[in-house]
Parts: C-alpha cells; sequence; structure tokens
C-alpha cells in the first residue's frame, strides 16, 4: 500500500510539475508576445499616431486598431492564393473579417523613418475623409514587424489598367469615362474645399484610382497628402509625385497648390479622352509627354486624332472639343488660371448628363478589366508608401 501511495504522489507530483511548467511557459510566451507587439507598435508609429490624435482631438476614436490575429485570421495567414497585387513597396492581400466584410490589407516590404511619416499621415487624412468616391480606410495593425493598413475591397482594380490594358475585350465607354471623371473632380473638391482642414492628394494619376463593382471611381493613395492650414495657399516640400502628372510649376518652385492636383487631373482627364499612357514609349521628343503631346494636338487643331476610337465613335465633335478645353485649362502651365476642382466638377457633371449614351454602351458585360487584376500594385502600390518621384 505504501508503495501504489508512493507512486501515486509520485505521479501526482510529476503531473503537477509539468502542469506548472506549462503554464508558466505559456505566461512568459504571452509575455514576451506582448512585449514583442509592444516594441513593433512602437516602431511602426503608434506613439506618432497618439500625438496626432492628441493634437487633433477629433481623431479619436476614428481609427480602428486591428490586432496581427483578426489579420492573419482574415488573410489565412497571408496566404499566397489572397494576393491581390504586388509592387515595390508591398503587397495587397484579400481577406476577410470575422464580421463577414471583404477587405484588401496592405502589408510592406520595408519600414524606415520617412516611410512611418507617410504611414501615420495616410492613416489620419484618410481617417478624416468619408466620401463616395475615396477609398474607405476600415483601420490599421501596427503589432506586426511591419505596419498594415485595411481598406474596403474594391473588386475592378485600377483605372490605368482598364484603359492600358491592350489584351482586354472590355473597353469604357465614353459615358463611363465621363462618370469616371466627374467622380474623381468630385472627390478632389471635397478633399480640397468641403472637409474641416484642406486636404492636397499630390498624386493623383489613373493608378491611384480604382473601380468598384458598378465601375464607380474611388481615389487612393493619401500617403503623400497633406492637411493644409485655412489661410495657407500653398506647401513647400521636397517634391513628390509621378513623372507625367507632375505639375511643372511645382517641379520648379518646390511650392504645391491646389491647382497642384487640378494639372495631375488634367492629365488624367487627358488619359480618358485618349487612351494614351501619361509617358509614352513609342513617341519621341517632347511628345513622349502626354500632357505636351495633347496641348501640341489642341494648338495645331488635329486634337480628334489622337482621342481613342471609342470616344470619337460615342461623343460629338462639339461634345468631344468641350472636354478637350477643360483639360487644357487643367494643364495651363500658370496654375492661378487653372480652374478649381470644384469648378472642374460642376463642368464635367454638366457635360456628362447633357450625353446621350449610345446604343453600344449599354450591354456593358460585367467583367474585371484585364481578367487577372493586380491591385493598383502593377505600376504603382495600392495605399503605397510614395517616396519621392516615381515613374
Amino acid at each position: 500500500m505504501f508503495v501504489i501511495h508512493s507512486g501515486i504522489t509520485i505521479s501526482m507530483g510529476v503531473l503537477f510539475l509539468i502542469t506548472t511548467s506549462y503554464i508558466l511557459y505559456k505566461l512568459i510566451k504571452k509575455i514576451i508576445e506582448k512585449r514583442r507587439r509592444k516594441k513593433f507598435f512602437k516602431r511602426n508609429g503608434g506613439l506618432l499616431l497618439n500625438q496626432q490624435e492628441e493634437a487633433n482631438p477629433s481623431l479619436v476614436d476614428k481609427t480602428i486598431i486591428f490586432t496581427s490575429r483578426e489579420l492573419e485570421k482574415a488573410t489565412d495567414n497571408f496566404n499566397d492564393n489572397r494576393i491581390l497585387g504586388r509592387g515595390g513597396q508591398g503587397t495587397v492581400y484579400k481577406g476577410m473579417l470575422v464580421d463577414g466584410r471583404i477587405v484588401a490589407v496592405k502589408k510592406s516590404k520595408v519600414i524606415d523613418e520617412s516611410q512611418l511619416e507617410q504611414f501615420i499621415n495616410e492613416v489620419v487624412i484618410l481617417s478624416q475623409v468619408n466620401h463616395r468616391n475615396v477609398v474607405k480606410l476600415l483601420g490599421c495593425c501596427l503589432e506586426t514587424d511591419v505596419p498594415l493598413l485595411v481598406s474596403e475591397f474594391i473588386p475592378n482594380g485600377t483605372l490605368y489598367d482598364c484603359l492600358h490594358n491592350e489584351t482586354n475585350e472590355f473597353r469604357i465607354s465614353l459615358n463611363m469615362r465621363l462618370q469616371i471623371g466627374t467622380e474623381v473632380a468630385g472627390a478632389l473638391a471635397y478633399l480640397h474645399s468641403a472637409t474641416s482642414i484642406p486636404i492636397y492628394h499630390r498624386d493623383i494619376k489613373t493608378t491611384n484610382v480604382l473601380l468598384d463593382d458598378k465601375y464607380r471611381a474611388k481615389v487612393s493613395d493619401f500617403g503623400t497628402s497633406r492637411f493644409v492650414a485655412i489661410d495657407q495657399t500653398h506647401l513647400t516640400t521636397l517634391v513628390k509625385g509621378t513623372f507625367g502628372y507632375l505639375d511643372p510649376e511645382y517641379f520648379q518652385s518646390s511650392q504645391f497648390t491646389e491647382k497642384s492636383d487640378v494639372y495631375s487631373f488634367g492629365v488624367v482627364l487627358v488619359e480618358l479622352l485618349t487612351g494614351e499612357k501619361p509617358i509614352s514609349l513609342t513617341r519621341f521628343g517632347e511628345h513622349r509627354s502626354l500632357a505636351t503631346h495633347f496641348l501640341l494636338a489642341m494648338e495645331e487643331g488635329r486634337v480628334m486624332s489622337i482621342f481613342d476610337s471609342m470616344v470619337i465613335k460615342e461623343g460629338t465633335r462639339d461634345e468631344l472639343l468641350v472636354v478637350a478645353n477643360l483639360a487644357m485649362r487643367c494643364l495651363n502651365l500658370n496654375g492661378k488660371n487653372r480652374p478649381t476642382m470644384k469648378e472642374v466638377a460642376i463642368e464635367l457633371e454638366t457635360i456628362r448628363t447633357s450625353h446621350v449614351p449610345s446604343v453600344v454602351q449599354t450591354s456593358i458585360r460585367p467583367l474585371m478589366c484585364g481578367d487577372a487584376l493586380t491591385y493598383g500594385e502593377s505600376s504603382s502600390t495600392f495605399l503605397s508608401f510614395n517616396d519621392g518621384i516615381s515613374q
């Protein structure tokens, strides 16, 4: 009996020791993981975000902080099968949150202090924006090795993909082009004049315009955007933007104004009219720039010859020249002579509502542009951490 009792006592002791060791192991692991997440949160700009919230109390509770576990579960541990697009700065994954919402999760490849500032800047700005034609930020995660952005999922890729994918059977009708142009202009007008503090986007281009399931435009990528004090008319900064869309006046002076966004939008409008890329590999000299190519065609009275064939087929000459003249005003080398985005939006809406879609435009098949889509990362990065001028 004594032997049996001793055996039971020893077994219970060993079991207790194992159980205690396991509990201690889990506790220590949990503490280490908590410290690790706290370290990442601090390194990834958590303190900077807190400072922004302290400086602007209206930001509090507007930014949802996701946990790493939530996003790992949503993306199946960032499975390669969930990748929507890759870029030089990061990868975008498709995910599904526990409440069933489909989201896009942007994971940066690398991180440094300059990118951190842009990342937090993007979080802060998008937290302030609530517009149907601006990509909605759902939140971010700062407790992973690199910060993550979580936004609404936009299924039809970028405007760039739709305009320039040569193998794509789907062609954007003139009516859709006018609608997309009007929506982007409206979003920029909202950012410039309807928010509590004016916001300059600073990198408007077709890769930063996403299209939803109904081909409505959604402006994205606010990494280089800036709030502007009400009494300010410009920002003096290091030149940032994208060749082909960059305002020449800003490039020379380093002073970014709301009219610099107007210039970039003018290039987007010309892109919609011509179907041409902002920088051509087939044209030479000054004609390489789409903006210059377009302005020269306007001066020489041959602008109709550079328009996309579908645009010519579906629009009248007078109608197209009205849009072309608006684009030319946006591209004026003197920023003061450019219209405001509010004026542009109003004029485009008038043109769009007066346009009568042809029979061809009513038979749009529900197809994703390019079928094998990237998510704004083929030529740019979705909600990217742009650093300087990109090509």
